[in-house]
């Protein structure tokens, strides 16, 4: 059986000094103590690392770029054979949007000039002008657009190329003339704003810090050692990316995860160290003893992390695969500063802060304070009601879970941009002008000859849902007709969904056998839709394996099945609950957002890092309750203990995730709003409702039975211990 020293979570002081011998030094303890006596080597050893890797990644730049390839879907096939037969659609296009109230037609003699210009840039392949093309006019004469087809997809075409484009189209625009350049490019090219979120997060972490210890050099040591692995890991990304695919959305996620993950490990091993030093040890001795304990569940949590991060590899999309590679190094690296580089700033330091704590120690017992008292109280009222507390808990969690039933994934495009983009005035003025459908056209491409491609255009013309269908479009070869289709309703609406099935599943399959020909439908807005469909549909698998390998890691643990099975369903509700907030709030436009769909991306990426950073906290509590529970035998004095001395250093730690998290909502961009909303919100619920509340009424109610393991699996399963084997 474990002692009560040796827990990962164990806050519980140690019988006085002299009294028993001292503890054995694990694994984490001798690391601990190398990088204490080599503190100075290690702190330079840290310093030149990242600035090396700093170095190298500013001279070899970086090479990010989006891979949304999905392999065996019809829109994916039909990019394929845009390439291979030479056709124009190979290249994605942006467009030149005018617009003069008293009819483009005045404008005439200043637009033409410019478009020689355009065409002339590196980037493009062609300009179409609206003024040789009657269906690039609106009705009504005061809208038009220019078709700049792009030599290749919008991620191979290098940002500042597209720039290029957006600055010469925009020079000759006046009073009377608006002029605006909508698409994908455009977007990515348009400058974003500066590190609000970031430096919001870490100012609002730094004053949580300051509170808990109320020290400024205490404070600081948790967020030094995230920073410098946060920034270890954004230069190593950047020269993995020359090698993997790694979308250029990547490094603001690093930084949410870095600084969130980063601040929250080294917190609960200077806690823990704290705690040390407070039960009379040497700062040597607390550093060595809270790597022995909390090192371990920071190594714990951190490869859980990993795992699930790793695990969405298997749903086969090529940038979420270079997103789960790049967090996943981040995690790892901000582990490996926990573990070594903190422990050599706190051996630098270490008497400075042992003076402080004994100092704050002192103050607080002479106002009589006992450090878990307002927790203990909160445990015994959850106790007296715990099936009240369990169903008010679980039916909130529920409650918020609900509206993502219906939640919709997709991609934002030009029309959740911020309203002061050119890109978003592009998109707005083409809807004016055009109709809504006109900004996520569907590409059907007709593999046969011309005729063929004319009776495909005729048929798809006169479908429910179609707007206009353009005349085919020939490849160089002639083996390919491209037809334009133009739903009735936006790219992101749900009719276009609908649209999108019509097409594959009721009119192409008789258009096929009556012209011989083979249709495919493809363009932006059907491979989006294809993707967040395939994810969707693989999802379910990777959360079940994902649960699955970090329950039998519990099951192995703590030697019991409830605790397993109460930790993989409540983790699932606090993640269910997040992802129902993300769908009201962006889905259904509440608190002013832009309604639409969630990013494909967001349900798979938030369920990997809550899921594992969920189970740092079920380690830190649950091992100090089941060690509490090895000492007396009383489950319910066992609830209480583990909550008196784990609630405070999981609700600061959970408290700076939050803050950390939730300033990405400030960010320009949907999908980092997204993440950092659903992020904070999960860590919220899992750190108040589900440790605070759910947990401690749950372990009331199981009684002695949470600790119930049948023998025969306690006979063939080996004994695996998040303590050092030799304190048990």
């Amino acid at each position: 059986m474990s002692s009560p020293r040796g827990s990962a979570a164990s806050l519980v002081p140690p019988a006085p000094q002299g009294t028993e011998p001292p503890a054995p030094v694990g694994r984490f303890g001798a690391l601990a103590g190398w990088a204490q006596r080599h503190r100075c080597a290690a702190l330079l050893l840290w310093v030149a690392l990242v600035a090396a890797i700093t170095v190298g990644s500013t001279a070899a730049g970086s090479a990010y770029r989006n891979d949304f390839s999905l392999p065996g879907t019809d829109s994916q096939a039909a990019t394929d054979l845009f390439r291979k037969h030479g056709s124009d659609q190979a290249g994605d296009s942006v467009e030149i949007v005018f617009k003069d109230t008293a009819g483009v037609k005045r404008a005439q003699g200043t637009v033409e000039p410019m478009l020689p210009k355009v065409k002339h840039l590196a980037g493009v392949a062609d300009v179409r002008s609206p003024f040789s093309d009657t269906s690039a006019v609106s009705e009504n004469g005061t809208i038009a657009y220019a078709s700049v087809t792009l030599d290749g997809k919008t991620e191979d075409v290098p940002k500042e190329d597209v720039a290029e484009i957006i600055a010469t189209a925009r020079s000759i625009a006046d009073g009377h003339l608006q002029i605006e350049v909508g698409g994908e490019a455009a977007r990515n090219a348009e400058d974003k704003a500066g590190p609000t979120a970031e430096l919001t997060g870490i100012v609002a972490a730094l004053v949580v810090l300051v509170l808990l210890f109320g020290s400024l050099l205490a404070a600081s040591l948790p967020l030094i050692t995230a920073l410098f692995a946060v920034g270890g890991a954004i230069g190593l990304i950047a020269l993995a990316s020359h090698v993997f695919t790694v979308a250029d959305f990547t490094p603001p996620i690093l930084m949410l995860v870095g600084l969130g993950v980063g601040v929250d490990y080294a917190l609960l091993i200077f806690y823990r160290y704290r705690h040390e030093l407070l039960t009379g040890s040497e700062p040597a001795e607390a550093g060595r003893k809270a790597l022995d304990s909390a090192g371990r569940t920071v190594f714990f949590a951190g490869c859980t992390v990993i795992v699930a991060l790793l695990g969405l590899a298997a749903l086969g999309l090529g940038s979420l695969q270079g997103i789960a590679l790049a967090v996943a190094i981040t995690v790892l690296i901000t582990m490996a500063a926990s573990l070594i580089l903190l422990p050599a700033l706190l051996a630098l330091f270490g008497r400075r802060i042992r003076r402080h704590v004994l100092k704050q120690q002192a103050k607080n017992t002479r106002r009589g304070r006992t450090e878990g008292n307002g927790w203990r109280a909160m445990a015994r009222t959850v106790q007296r009601r715990p099936i009240p507390t369990l169903l008010a808990g679980v039916i909130t969690l529920l409650a918020l879970s609900a509206p993502a039933l219906g939640m919709r994934l997709g991609f934002a495009d030009s029309g959740n941009d911020p309203e002061e983009t050119t890109s978003r005035h592009a998109y707005d003025l083409l809807a004016e002008g055009f109709g809504p459908g006109f900004n996520g056209p569907l590409i059907v491409l007709v593999k046969g000859d011309q005729e063929a491609g004319e009776a495909v255009r005729t048929e798809l013309a006169t479908t429910d849902g179609v707007a206009a269908a353009s005349p085919p479009l020939p490849s160089e070869d002639g083996a390919l007709s491209t037809v334009f289709v133009y739903p009735t309703t936006s790219p992101q609406a749900e009719g276009t969904v609908d649209l999108v099935h019509r097409l594959r599943d009721d009119i192409a399959p008789p258009l096929e056998q009556a012209t011989g020909a083979d249709v495919l439908v493809g363009g932006a807005t059907a491979a989006s839709q294809d993707v967040s469909e395939t994810l969707a549909a693989r999802l379910p698998l990777f959360v079940a394996v994902v649960v699955g390998v970090s329950s039998l890691l519990l099951l192995l643990l703590f030697r019991s099945v409830w605790i397993p099975v109460k930790a993989a369903v409540l983790n699932l509700l606090s993640i269910s609950a997040a992802l129902g907030v993300i769908t009201l709030v962006f889905q259904h436009g509440w608190f002013g957002a832009q309604p639409g769909p969630v990013e494909a991306f967001i349900p798979a990426l938030i369920f990997a890092i809550v899921f594992g950073l969920s189970m740092d906290y079920e380690v830190f509590l649950v091992s100090r309750i089941h060690e509490e529970w090895t000492r007396t035998k009383d489950p319910a004095r066992a609830v209480r203990e583990g909550l008196a001395s784990t609630g405070k250093v999981i609700t600061a730690a959970a408290a700076i995730m939050m803050f950390v998290f939730g300033a990405f909502v400030l960010s320009d961009d949907r999908m980092l709003q997204q993440f950092g909303l659903g992020l904070a919100v999960a860590i919220l619920l899992d750190a108040v409702v589900i440790r605070c509340l759910i947990v401690p009424a749950v372990m009331q109610m199981l009684g002695t039975w949470a600790w119930w393991f049948p023998a025969p699996l306690a006979r063939k399963l080996p004994k695996v211990s998040i303590e050092h084997p030799e304190h048990g």
